[in-house]
């Protein structure tokens, strides 16, 4: 492949000022400057009469690229000076947009004065140099199936994702600022997947269990979504959902009714999360999926897709149980390499939520209520002790005025 930089061969003068000239650069003494762009190569090739004024500049005073490199030597000729790089040599940048990958560089011409002279008969000048390259498409040079992963594959199992979860507002505005929380309230919680530059992605929150630690394996231990997918803390008296319609594929809102753990001094607990994506395009089905239970209609129901999807979590046997996984020490692992193209997917825990309305802080609040009335006599007590006294200064003052001589 060989590309060139323009049809104007441009020089950024000293001072500031820029002289252009048309140019066809692929015939050889009409430019001053020939650019190749090879497959992993940059060659340049520079006329020593660089200004066309047939004065004839030094190969010492060029460079190429931020780093300076100097031209070959062994290319040197009476007409031109030749550099050969690769392209990631020579501090040269490279720009990646949506279809192309551009290696920027530049030439410099910098002249220095001859022997003990203080003058310059050359001007300074930077040629700016770009090699364009086409991001798609594969090449082979044989008609042959190929073997290989398509690219867009290769980046989208390689490229690391990122998974958040996070406490919210009950607005869903903003992060919860504080962690605490009062039992009766509801935990808004919100699942992310930060997707950069991966095709589009939908996020699924495979299974949630609550622990008093931040070890998911610890006990006791409650799970709140189970079956790939199965909010079934909702099954109970609590009200807990999935929040549909979703902000975006990559996201997924659920709440959570508060609770602690009975028989436990611990004020907090903490939820972690079996995160996962597949494509966006790809039809929610039993195993990827987000079902909420309708209490009203006594009936499971996706946040999307089709109704049938859910009925399994009735059954509970949504492929394999997260809870025997669980209790097998296992965290859906078991994908394997040639699935990670799939699914991608993560432990996320988020915590502590502590909770302030506990047993034990209403035995406090008790304790303290049940000291109101001691300390009410003794305040009496002391007002009674303290009006007496005041009585028998009173009366001793008056004695000792009745019985005081008259001078």
């Amino acid at each position: 492949m060989a590309l060139s930089y323009g049809l104007f061969i441009c020089f950024l003068l000293w001072g500031g000022m820029e002289l252009c000239y048309p140019q066809t650069l692929w015939q050889e003494g009409a430019s001053p400057v020939v650019v190749k762009c090879l497959e992993s190569q940059l060659v340049v090739t520079v006329s020593k009469d660089f200004f066309g004024t047939g004065k004839l500049i030094r190969p010492a005073d060029l460079t190429l690229g931020p780093e300076g490199c100097k031209p070959l030597v062994s290319m040197d000729t009476d007409v031109v000076v030749r550099f050969e790089v690769g392209l990631h040599e020579c501090g040269n940048s490279l720009q990646v947009t949506k279809d192309s990958l551009v290696y920027s560089t530049f030439l410099l011409h910098s002249p220095r004065p001859v022997g003990n002279l203080s003058i310059l008969r050359t001007n300074r000048a930077e040629v700016p140099i770009k090699c364009q390259f086409p991001r798609q498409g594969n090449v082979s040079s044989q008609a042959i199936l190929p073997t290989w992963v398509p690219f867009r594959t290769t980046v989208f199992s390689e490229e690391k994702l990122v998974f958040s979860l996070y406490l919210m507002e009950g607005n869903w505005s903003s992060k919860k600022r504080s962690p605490t929380f009062q039992l009766g309230d509801i935990a808004h919680l919100q699942a992310e997947v930060h997707t950069g530059s991966h095709v589009p992605l939908r996020l699924f929150v495979d299974h949630c269990v609550a622990t008093p630690t931040p070890n998911r394996n610890a006990s006791p231990y409650h799970t709140i979504v189970d079956f790939h997918g199965c909010l079934v803390d909702g099954l109970f008296e609590a009200s807990s959902a999935f929040k549909a319609p979703r902000p975006g594929p990559e996201t997924l809102q659920f709440t959570v009714d508060v609770f602690h753990f009975a028989n436990d001094s611990r004020n907090m607990i903490y939820i972690t999360c079996h995160l996962k994506v597949t494509l966006a395009d790809k039809v929610p089905d039993q195993l990827n999926k987000a079902c909420s239970f309708s209490k009203s209609s006594n009936s499971w129901l996706p946040v999307e897709g089709t109704a049938d999807i859910c009925q399994c979590c009735n059954k509970g046997s949504c492929g394999i149980s997260a809870r025997s996984r669980r209790l097998v020490g296992q965290w859906h692992k078991s994908a394997s390499r040639s699935r990670r193209h799939v699914t991608e997917e993560a432990d996320v825990t988020v915590g502590p939520l502590i909770f302030l309305g506990k047993a034990g802080d209403h035995g406090v609040e008790e304790s303290a209520s049940s000291l109101t009335p001691v300390m009410l006599g003794l305040g009496l007590a002391v007002l009674v002790s303290l009006t007496l006294a005041t009585i028998v200064l009173g009366l001793i003052r008056c004695h000792q005025a009745a019985f005081r001589p008259v001078m």
